[in-house]
């Protein structure tokens, strides 16, 4: 990987602008969900064509717009995003996209990159006045306990739709690598015999934490590096005994590791800065 320039570190006046560009992204962006999910999502979504192709087709537009908020982040500083083997996604069909989670906006940032994507969101968002819309539209699966989330997953791989999960649940607790990865990732896959394609995101700087609100704009520019890896195949864990627990245990085990080693160097660096 490539070293990522840090940015310097903002105060006092000079960092006014940057508060205001960083809330007015997020101010737009709840807006835009807003507006979008009574206008545009709706007509997409019952426009004439097959289930599958309406729902694709919504889902392209939520990716065209979760690109120009990356790009509204990245013009008033707040992020600046880099990716290596983009490919690897671009070709992918139907498979698990696991990443690790370290600030509030990776979902969006992998959104932008992936025209063919849901993700599992929980239930709060189906309330949510500026997002359910965008959900609904885009067919994105509800949390609504492990076998009607199990069947919902099925159907949505099965057509081809990859979906993102985030095996430690919420965002990355602040002095830790990864938090522990639940099993619920390694689950899905073994469980709808699906690959799983890891994506390490790595941040030169601390920001947009689970520690913080969403107003709290870094004062430096967070540096993401997404970094897609080689596809890992689910048959290999069949070969193993002891059943489905035990393969999933030995997954989210061999998973958790992976990013360990994959985020440690990058760890020390993000903690002196």
């Amino acid at each position: 990987m490539a070293e990522m320039i840090v940015a310097k570190r903002l105060s006092g006046i000079a960092y006014i602008p940057r508060w205001l560009g960083g809330v007015s992204c997020y101010v737009t962006f709840g807006l835009g969900g807003l507006l979008s999910s009574l206008t545009i999502l709706p007509l997409l979504r019952f426009w004439p064509g097959t289930p599958q192709t309406r729902v694709a087709r919504v889902q392209r537009a939520v990716h065209i717009m979760f690109r120009g908020f990356v790009h509204m982040l990245t013009w008033t500083g707040v992020i600046n995003v880099e990716t290596q083997h983009l490919q690897r996604l671009a070709t992918a069909k139907g498979k698990v996209i696991i990443a690790n989670h370290p600030t509030l906006v990776d979902v969006v940032v992998l959104i932008s990159l992936m025209p063919n994507v849901g993700c599992i969101v929980k239930q709060g968002l189906w309330r949510n006045p500026f997002l359910r819309g965008v959900v609904s539209c885009a067919g994105y699966i509800p949390n609504r306990g492990a076998e009607l989330l199990l069947t919902d997953c099925q159907q949505v791989l099965a057509s081809g739709t990859n979906v993102i999960i985030f095996p430690e649940g919420t965002r990355t607790l602040k002095g830790l690598i990864v938090n522990d990865f639940a099993r619920g990732a390694a689950n899905i896959a073994l469980r709808t015999k699906t690959d799983l394609i890891p994506v390490v995101l790595r941040t030169n700087a601390i920001g947009l934490t689970k520690q913080q609100t969403w107003y709290e704009i870094p004062r430096q520019t967070i540096g993401m590096s997404v970094e897609v890896g080689e596809t890992v195949d689910h048959i290999r864990y069949y070969a193993q005994s002891g059943g489905d627990a035990k393969m999933a245990r030995q997954l989210t085990r061999d998973l958790e590791n992976y990013y360990k080693q994959q985020l440690d160097t990058n760890y020390e660096l993000t903690k002196r800065n």
